[in-house]
């Protein structure tokens, strides 16, 4: 396992390098000038432009700039934003709500998401079942931003359990409605995969030798068929965590969230390349950590798998 680990983290060294180098020229190829654009309408002096370009590095080839960002990642320097003010601080603001919004969601999408897979699975064909099929149906057709202002609507505006925007990210009781938004599309992909797995392993033949046995209804669905069964929901959750951080951007508009998608947004409105770059490195390392975790998950669920 140790050897295995260790394998992992040395093929995790040319992605995270890969994704780093590509985000950083894409940013760089976008149109417009973000440095000219702090001016606004009016024309920037010359010598101003230039000693700025020269504080931030700008004035430099590509190349050189490239060679400088990945040297300054690895001291933990992610560059500084046009006003002067340092990424890593940006980062560390909208980080730690960002991860209390995406915990959350993950959180419902996994309980909620099994749960019902699980029943829908063992009741296939009856009622349960099939609402539930239908119920999935609709989330998967609504789009995030519909389904944000209808929630938003009904529950902060006319029912009014809730404020409609977030004023304490610290408050999960107003993290809550956001997170539902968040993580429904994802609920919905996880009852349906744990209900199909569900229905594909509930006939196996060692669930046939364990009802022969006379063990428990709550051991053999427990114990043999929801873990045999967990393994495709794990590889879905297991990037789903970094794909619900990254896609909070709608989620944190809507409700008002300063996070990461907030952060982003206005990034890359102004161009602010070094902020966008900075947090795409912490989404890649993200992704890194929950793909690692998953394969180790594999192991646990199934005794059959070993790592060399």
């Amino acid at each position: 396992m140790g050897r295995f680990v260790a394998r992992r983290l040395l093929q995790m060294i040319p992605v995270f390098v890969g994704t780093t180098t590509l985000i950083f020229f894409m940013v760089r190829v976008l149109p417009g000038d973000p440095v000219a654009a702090m001016w606004g309408d009016k024309a920037p002096d010359p010598a101003q432009l230039a000693a700025f370009k020269h504080r931030m590095g700008l004035d430099k080839s590509m190349i050189q700039q490239y060679l400088d960002y990945m040297g300054n990642l690895l001291t933990g320097d992610f560059g500084q934003t046009m006003a002067g003010r340092k990424v890593i601080d940006v980062i560390g603001e909208a980080l730690p709500v960002t991860m209390r919004l995406a915990l959350l969601a993950f959180a419902i999408e996994l309980v909620l998401g099994v749960a019902i897979g699980l029943f829908a699975g063992l009741r296939r064909g009856k009622s349960f079942d099939k609402g539930t099929l239908l119920f999935t149906l609709l989330l998967i057709s609504i789009p995030v931003p519909v389904l944000g202002f209808i929630f938003q609507n009904v529950f902060a505006t006319n029912l009014g359990w809730v404020t409609p925007t977030v004023q304490n990210s610290e408050n999960l009781g107003q993290l809550l409605l956001p997170a539902v938004v968040l993580g429904s599309l994802s609920l919905a992909y996880v009852a349906r995969l744990t209900r199909t797995s569900i229905v594909e392993n509930v006939k196996a033949d060692y669930m046939r030798t364990a009802v022969a046995k006379g063990l428990p209804r709550r051991k053999v669905i427990g114990t043999h068929l929801l873990r045999n069964s967990m393994i495709p929901v794990v590889t879905f959750l297991g990037t789903d965590l970094g794909a619900l951080m990254g896609g909070a951007i709608v989620t944190e508009g809507i409700f008002n969230v300063k996070g990461v998608g907030n952060a982003l947004y206005h990034a890359i409105n102004l161009k602010e390349g070094a902020t966008v770059s900075g947090f795409v490195v912490v989404l890649v390392l993200v992704y890194l950590a929950a793909s690692l975790i998953v394969d180790l998950l594999y192991a646990v669920l199934d005794p059959r798998i070993r790592y060399a």
